[in-house]
């Protein structure tokens, strides 16, 4: 039988915003960016099993950067704009540096030997320098969080955000696997990785055109 506080959670108007919170979260994790280009190298590098901590430490990193937001992080950048202008550039910086360290790395067997996967923190940690990242956890904060029982609220939205995050990723990462096994040859393996580089220097678009949250 549910309890009150479950009753309280399940309010006739959050359960209407379940269905396009979900969509909102399945098209922002399915769709390109640094994450799954990421993934996709990670895949082609180290293969499916290596990259699971990479998968999972996304979305646990954008689960806890959800609720933060929501509890009150994101009202520190409109009242510090400074400390957002600050975050972007540091962003920009580290996606170069890993498009630069894609674009250089070598055939799958060499880099394996001499380096290793994202781990689950490294991960994690990512998301706050993701511009993707913000985009969807603000949209989910400010669209889809219902007043009341916020941390209610926001605990449930970043479950289903982990759920969905983790399943959609894994795609990603399974297609880099699936790719593993065509890229024999070094040529070939450094124009992919090339272009896994301009892929994730495109996605500073966000960061270049987007304005303070």
């Amino acid at each position: 039988m549910p309890t009150p506080d479950t009753v309280t959670l399940l309010t006739p108007a959050f359960i209407a915003l379940l269905g396009p919170l979900v969509l909102f979260i399945f098209a922002n994790s399915i769709t390109p960016g640094p994450n799954n280009v990421m993934l996709t190298a990670s895949g082609v590098t180290f293969g499916f099993r290596r990259t699971i901590p990479h998968i999972i430490g996304i979305g646990f990193g954008v689960a806890v950067m959800l609720i933060l937001i929501g509890m009150g992080v994101g009202s520190l950048f409109q009242r510090y704009p400074a400390v957002y202008t600050a975050l972007q550039y540091a962003a920009a910086a580290y996606l170069l540096w890993l498009a630069w360290k894609i674009a250089h790395a070598g055939p799958a067997e060499a880099a394996s030997s001499r380096s290793k996967p994202m781990t689950f923190l490294q991960a994690a940690a990512f998301q706050w320098v993701n511009p993707k990242a913000w985009v969807m956890a603000l949209g989910i904060v400010t669209t889809y969080t219902p007043p009341g029982a916020v941390f209610a609220h926001l605990a449930l939205i970043a479950a289903i955000c982990l759920i969905i995050n983790a399943s959609t990723t894994s795609i990603w990462a399974a297609f880099g696997t699936a790719l593993r096994h065509y890229l024999r040859s070094p040529v070939v393996v450094r124009r992919f990785n090339r272009a896994m580089a301009l892929l994730l220097v495109a996605s500073l678009y966000p960061i270049l055109m987007s304005s303070h949250p």
